[in-house]
């Protein structure tokens, strides 16, 4: 089995989703590495299976052994009032097993963010994405000023991590910097993780 980058996320709209594939795509550049995409399913109002154990659409729910197992973490949400969305959160709740056998320890990661606007809570999102990997002791990537993109941009794109600005409906594309600068993202983790591995 090859050393991979989970991309794991959670997307309502499909606007994350486009950030973590466009990561998984910069991943998959790197010789030796490849992407491994995974979702969280959305939370149940009540208590009982919100959905299917795995999903109608897109890419297969996380197992514990995908995170257990990665080289590294690109972790990602839209922004629910300045903080992730709850069915990451609550994904993340669950991993007490790995932090108690440090399981994540030393392994790099990297987070992403997409809103409906532009002062959408984007940095506290990403921010509050890494306190639980900082807990796991994992070794936090953002996107250095070397990405000019960081500069030029009128969309989305933090040093904190890669960003969309989806619009009101939800459905704008990526921008050509948001693009880039999640593809950055993805490869940088992943020649993080062949450096820590050597």
């Amino acid at each position: 089995m090859s050393a991979y980058i989970l991309v794991l996320y959670y997307s309502r709209y499909g606007a994350t989703r486009q950030l973590a594939e466009r990561i998984a795509h910069g991943v998959d550049t790197v010789k030796g590495m490849e992407a491994r995409l995974r979702g969280v399913p959305p939370v149940a109002a009540e208590t009982q299976t919100a959905k299917p154990p795995v999903p109608d659409e897109g890419h297969p729910y996380c197992s514990e052994a995908d995170l257990r197992d990665c080289a590294g973490l690109a972790l990602g949400s839209p922004t629910r009032f300045g903080n992730m969305a709850a069915p990451l959160k609550h994904f993340l709740d669950n991993t007490t097993p790995l932090w108690l056998s440090g399981a994540l320890a030393g392994k790099p990661a990297g987070v992403f963010t997409s809103s409906s606007s532009l002062h959408g809570g984007q940095e506290t999102t990403l921010l509050s994405m890494m306190l639980p990997l900082l807990h796991h002791g994992m070794l936090i990537s953002g996107l250095p000023s070397s990405e000019t993109d960081l500069v030029t941009t009128s969309s989305g794109g933090t040093p904190y991590g890669p960003t969309h600005v989806a619009g009101a409906e939800s459905n704008l594309p990526l921008s050509e910097e948001e693009a880039r600068l999640a593809f950055a993202l993805g490869k940088r983790l992943a020649e993080m993780a062949q450096k820590l591995a050597a």
